[in-house]
């Protein structure tokens, strides 16, 4: 999981590739459902925070196929939150480098992009905490957290798989002990 422009998706994507996992993906799926109705990722998030229906069934399909797979990489902005045992991940990045990645991505003016991003944080935020009580701004739940602002992505899914080890190690001398 992470904020918009992260690279919760591109790292998401190479750990899937790298461990030959199905990759299941909130972001994708938003996406694609705001394509299709023609709006913005944040016209998008407007219209879901006054049709709840959207997230629920984007947040049930993410956790029902994760459930079904053993070996499987699920990633979105609530992932670490729907999906319960996991190995839980945080990726961020300052605003500036977000907003630079989001602006390229999308082919936009990097002010423009600065505004939408921040609008659907603040959309997102609010959404989450009125349907789930969840505080974005909690990364208490997550085992690993990485600035992507320092790593390119593939180092970033080197260090993932080493804590994942190091972790899968440690749980398991604890359940000997």
């Amino acid at each position: 999981s992470g904020p918009p422009g992260s690279g919760t998706t591109t790292v998401a994507r190479l750990l899937a590739e790298k461990l030959g996992y199905k990759l299941i993906s909130a972001g994708e799926i938003f996406r694609k459902l705001a394509s299709e109705r023609g709006m913005t990722l944040e016209e998008f998030s407007k219209y879901a925070e006054s049709n709840p229906d959207i997230d629920f069934h984007i947040d049930k399909l993410q956790k029902e196929m994760a459930e079904k797979e053993d070996n499987v990489v699920v990633e979105g902005r609530l992932s670490g939150w729907m999906v319960k045992d996991a190995f839980k991940v945080w990726i961020y990045a300052s605003p500036e480098v977000r907003y630079r990645r989001i602006a390229q991505r999308e082919g936009k003016d990097i002010a423009r992009v600065k505004n939408e991003t921040k609008r659907r944080e603040e959309l997102e935020k609010r959404r989450y905490k009125k349907f789930y009580s969840i505080d974005l701004d909690d990364i208490s739940i997550y085992h690993l957290a990485i600035n992507s602002g320092y790593f390119k992505p593939e180092e970033i899914v080197e260090i993932i798989l080493k804590a994942l080890e190091l972790y899968r190690s440690s749980t398991a001398t604890a359940k000997q002990q």
